[in-house]
């Protein structure tokens, strides 16, 4: 017996005597153990139950802590919705949204739904008044440009009213924050636009004006719709500098619009930078474009290696820096088309050196509507895109000219000191 065990015995016989003596009727139940180098039965139990619970995989639904959601998207799954949304889920019993046992959160959806119901009534009255204004005489209406400006505007003032029906419902937020909304209807759209305006949008105008993106290529650009870039599994920041290698396959752009409709928009990815050696100074270079391209709030990916001959004025050129040039800039803008009329690209005889988007977008009546931008310079894979692509100048390296000192600077010093 070791010293531990016998230094122990004493105290562990005078706890049983003290645990029976003193509460015979208790229902407690004291164990005790002498000291010992191996662990419990029952600590073994807990701690091969804690390892099972552990080891389980979470659920997409219910999964709520930092730990559980690094699983699943190390797996290969995104969790459902928001946190707060698993969060209730996990709490109350699969109970529905609508459903939950909450006096106060039902006293508020009666609430809600009473305003809900005046805002359907005032949309019904709405309808009415502009049916009532498209069967009316234009004389007696103003004219036809008159008729014509009270009738965009009375449409205006109804998608507002469809979408303060509905920006109030619980389950209008909920179906937006787990990514199944609508974007047919009018309050995703609105909700989708809100988002995009409180980060993404400021980023990107930061960015096109930062680099000075406008106005070198274009002289004014408002963004309304929301650009994503991307190369397969490589999603592109704005501002990013992409690998040769990565860009050398064309992009695939997401083009996100909020407002309804379908129309025709003009892509064009142009490059500012491209080094003119006998001026001393930066062409232009057109990498892509096609126009008469059909978007809608529901219809947003383009994948450029995808698009028709028809569409295709210039087919994707892989993005280069030669040796010892500056960073180049490569711009993607979406132009959309006036009055959702094509424009003839068999006719159109573009060049793509020295490509002007300035005049181009002139010519066709083109209004700049979203943008991105990504960044490219000589790396280790540039030569062979190059060679790939069969463009020369992979073996010249570009140099900056030595800045003569000034005259008196080519002078001994010391006579100035």
């Amino acid at each position: 017996m070791s010293g531990c065990k016998r230094a122990s015995k004493p105290l562990a016989s005078l706890w049983r005597q003290g645990a029976k003596g003193s509460c015979p009727n208790s229902t407690l139940g004291v164990s005790f153990r002498s000291f010992t180098a191996g662990p419990a039965r029952f600590d073994e139990a807990n701690v091969q139950s804690s390892k099972a619970d552990n080891s389980a995989f979470p659920d997409p639904a219910t999964a709520v802590t930092p730990s559980e959601e690094e699983k699943l998207i190390k797996a290969g799954i995104l969790p459902v919705g928001s946190r707060r949304r698993r969060l209730a889920l996990q709490t109350t019993a699969n109970i529905p949204f609508e459903q939950l046992p909450y006096q106060c959160f039902q006293e508020a959806r009666k609430v809600l739904q009473a305003d809900r119901e005046e805002k359907l009534k005032q949309i019904e009255s709405e309808r009415a008044r502009i049916a009532k204004l498209q069967s009316q005489d234009p004389a007696v209406s103003g004219g036809e440009v008159e008729k014509a400006r009270r009738l965009r505007s009375m449409q205006n003032y109804l998608e507002k009213l469809k979408i303060l029906a509905d920006i109030n419902d619980p389950l209008i937020k909920k179906r937006f924050e787990d990514g199944q909304g609508d974007m047919n209807r009018p309050i995703y759209r609105y909700l989708a636009d809100k988002k995009w305006r409180e980060y993404q949008r400021p980023l990107i105008v930061q960015r096109i004006t930062q680099m000075n993106v406008v106005p070198d290529i274009l002289p004014h650009l408002d963004p309304v719709a929301d650009v994503r870039l991307a190369f397969r599994r490589h999603n592109i920041q704005p501002g990013q500098f992409v690998d040769s290698r990565v860009s050398e396959s064309p992009a695939r752009l997401k083009v996100q619009v909020f407002d309804k409709g379908e129309r025709f928009v003009t892509v064009a990815v142009v490059d500012p930078d491209v080094p003119n050696l006998e001026k001393d100074s930066f062409d232009y270079r057109c990498h892509f474009l096609a126009a008469n391209i059909p978007i809608s709030p529901t219809s947003t990916s383009i994948p450029l290696s995808r698009l028709s001959q028809d569409s295709t004025i210039l087919p994707w050129l892989p993005p280069f820096a030669q040796k010892g040039s500056p960073y180049h800039r490569l711009s993607v803008f979406v132009l959309e088309q006036p009055n959702g009329q094509k424009i003839e690209t068999a006719q159109k005889a573009v060049e793509r050196d020295g490509f002007n988007l300035r005049s181009f977008a002139d010519k066709n009546s083109l209004k700049p509507i979203g943008a991105h931008l990504f960044r490219t310079q000589w790396d280790e894979g540039t030569a062979a895109v190059m060679a790939r692509a069969g463009l020369e100048g992979a073996d010249i390296e570009l140099r900056r000219k030595r800045v003569e000192p000034l005259p008196y600077k080519k002078k001994d010093g010391a006579r100035y000191r």
